[in-house]
């Protein structure tokens, strides 16, 4: 499988890539700025390319910017993703007083990226954090997928599993990215309140 990583110069994106490189996975990621990308390559000893290059021949394209950016930047590259399946794992969020919460938006970011492309979309990786995911051992998690082309999240539950020491679970449609996106707000506050680095383990499920 071929990965590309667009915004994989930031902290998630190179964490990502650079699980997936330790377990072989076929890597590349993907930046606006040429240099930029060249040298995070560099740093992570993988392939790297502008954003639309960089999506080009890939098996699966993990949308890693920032949640700003994702729908604009999936609209710039409709057309050079084409019918690659596109995971994405940002969250809208909102920084309140009070804590983070989720966005107002009735759709999920991830439902509102799939107006923006051809491509089947993922939703996915909402729990894990950059910052253990790039720890020196794969976080003791679960992963968590959703989407509704059965092929494609095949290939995203693949990728996830590559990811953690944990589960790569199979979250339902689509529509349960709303949940999934929420989810994060839930573990920022954890993380916030108790000083942690809060993950998700499932119980009960075989």
């Amino acid at each position: 499988m071929r990965v590309a990583v667009v915004g994989g110069t930031g902290p998630f994106g190179r964490a990502v890539a650079m699980r997936l490189r330790d377990a072989g996975v076929d890597v590349v990621v993907g930046s606006r700025d040429l240099e930029r990308a060249a040298a995070a390559a560099r740093e992570l000893g993988v392939e790297g390319a502008t954003n639309a290059d960089a999506v080009g021949g890939a098996d699966l394209v993990v949308l890693a910017v920032n949640a700003d950016a994702a729908l604009e930047t999936a609209g710039d590259l409709r057309l050079r993703i084409g019918a690659t399946p596109v995971l994405s794992v940002a969250s809208e969020l909102r920084f309140t007083k009070g804590g983070v919460l989720p966005s107002l938006d009735a759709r999920s970011l991830a439902e509102r990226i799939q107006d923006e492309v051809d491509a089947p979309v993922l939703a996915g990786l909402h729990s894990l954090a950059a910052s253990s995911l790039g720890g020196e051992q794969a976080p003791d998690e679960d992963a968590f997928v959703c989407g509704d082309d059965a092929d494609a999240k095949a290939l995203a539950l693949e990728l996830a599993d590559h990811l953690t020491s944990g589960r790569a679970l199979d979250a339902g449609p689509l529509a349960s990215a709303r949940a999934l996106e929420g989810l994060t707000a839930v573990i920022v506050n954890l993380n916030k309140r108790y000083r942690g680095h809060a993950g998700i383990r499932v119980t009960g499920v075989g």
